[in-house]
């Protein structure tokens, strides 16, 4: 492994929206001033993986409410095709969890339904299913799942 990870800054928000493109062309894909606006919040935490100064994947995730009612979201993820089952999503998840972890708060998600290989990776990270969400990636109509992993220790 020859990666590394990084915090994101404005300056990899091109980079990211051209990955979501190729990644999620069907369903409204992030532009950049997206990531802008997402990068650098107090609360939110946008990991990079970069090799060779080259970004290959990205990570996001929001803190919200306030304790001890916190929750977290993950907001996006995505790995250049070329470096895809390399262990860099699972990377970028497991440091976001950690996060999530210290802040002792549930963390949640979509995906889509038909993605196999990324629900396989989110419930190995102990993500349940909790639900479908209908119509949610547009223009696509493509249906999501609703994932949860509960807090360290907590409920569900």
């Amino acid at each position: 492994m020859s990666w590394q990870v990084r915090e994101l800054t404005p300056a990899d928000a091109e980079r990211c929206a051209e990955l979501e493109a190729i990644l999620f062309p069907g369903d409204n894909p992030w532009p950049a001033s997206a990531f802008v606006a997402e990068v650098g919040l107090p609360h939110t935490l946008y990991l990079g993986v970069e090799e060779q100064g080259k970004l290959l994947g990205y990570a996001g995730v929001g803190v919200m409410g306030k304790p001890p009612h916190l929750e977290c979201e993950i907001h996006t993820i995505g790995v250049d095709p070329a470096f895809q089952r390399r262990g860099i999503a699972r990377e970028l998840m497991a440091q976001l969890l950690g996060a999530a972890d210290d802040a002792q708060a549930p963390t949640f998600l979509e995906v889509r339904t038909d993605n196999e290989p990324a629900i396989a990776l989110y419930q190995s990270l102990g993500f349940e299913i909790t639900g479908v969400r209908k119509n949610y990636y547009q223009p696509s109509g493509a249906d999501a799942f609703t994932m949860l992993r509960p807090a360290p220790g907590g409920e569900k």
